[in-house]
């Protein structure tokens, strides 16, 4: 476990310089000038001038070479410091921080709702493959994961906001706010992690350890929780979290559908109006929580799985 650890420690120093190199590299090769952009962003399309782009050029010294630009952000880097945004001027650990709790409270509902629908339908349907049940869970699995995201979430804001009026159709703010990206992002979850631990299910079922508890006279309940419930706990948990990470990085579709302040979203204006500190503070906090999550995988795989561990 501690190898594990100072893996996943040396792995996310090497995100962060790739990261920022990458992102660093991306955003100068961005075609038109960056002044004009940052120009736009601070005051507006309209009120741009050459003047107030030659400005903004000076002040944050777009004129000076990549190389010594990218070198100063390592060096801010080392210090814990991302700088300021160049269109807002706030601090940049500041707003990633609120555009990534925001992420992260959506990210975590949708895969705690998730985990509520999927796995135990497919463990119900691995149970007994091939049957009534497991051929419409696959029907209906099959059609969620296919329509995309903004159709599911339109459909579910006709129906819960429009017609019924039950929730809020975007915004954020209160808890009724997240229902509908929660639940759009949920849904596609569930369709996917019921077939992970269907198909989990099947192969312990048939697997010998399985076939030795029943020979020793373990009733199905027993046999399930004690050597069946870990072993199909494995790939859901190891999906959920990969999936997690996806999720907090931000679908941005889902996003900008609801109105919802995430990291994704706040990715993209970024990109656009050229806020290069902004970028890189938001690209490096997508990969470090990559690995962060990762490594709890990692823990709860070791926690469940027994053969894991030493003895």
């Amino acid at each position: 476990m501690t190898r594990l650890l100072a893996f996943r420690f040396l792995q996310a120093v090497m995100v962060a310089l790739l990261v920022g190199a990458l992102t660093f590299l991306l955003m100068s090769l961005l075609p038109g000038d960056a002044a004009y952009r940052i120009a736009a962003g601070r005051y507006g399309y309209d009120m741009v001038s050459t003047a107030a782009a030659e400005a903004v050029r000076a002040e944050l010294g777009l004129d000076q070479p990549v190389i010594w630009r990218f070198l100063a952000w390592i060096g801010d880097l080392a210090t814990l410091d991302l700088g300021h945004s160049l269109v807002s001027g706030k601090p940049v650990m500041e707003a990633v921080a609120h555009e990534l709790g925001s992420s992260i409270r959506l990210a975590i509902g949708a895969v705690a709702l998730s985990f509520v629908m999927g796995p135990p339908l497919g463990v119900m349907a691995g149970l007994r493959p091939g049957s009534v049940f497991d051929r419409c869970l696959l029907l209906l699995t099959t059609v969620t994961r296919a329509v995309p995201h903004f159709v599911l979430g339109v459909v579910l804001v006709i129906v819960f906001a429009v017609s019924l009026g039950l929730v809020p159709s975007a915004g954020h703010g209160t808890l009724a706010h997240t229902v509908l990206p929660t639940l759009t992002l949920a849904l596609g979850l569930a369709a996917v992690s019921s077939r992970v631990a269907r198909d989990a299910t099947i192969d312990v079922a048939a697997s010998a350890y399985y076939g030795f508890g029943r020979l020793k006279g373990l009733s199905s309940f027993s046999l399930f929780t004690r050597h069946g419930l870990r072993n199909i706990g494995v790939p859901v948990v190891t999906y959920l979290g990969v999936q997690l990470v996806y999720l907090i990085e931000g679908v941005v579709v889902v996003e900008t559908l609801f109105a919802w302040p995430g990291i994704g979203h706040g990715l993209v204006h970024a990109i656009v109006q050229r806020d290069v500190p902004m970028v890189q503070g938001t690209a490096l906090a997508m990969g470090l929580m990559f690995v962060v999550l990762n490594t709890l995988v990692d823990l709860a795989n070791h926690w469940i799985d027994p053969r894991g561990r030493k003895v």
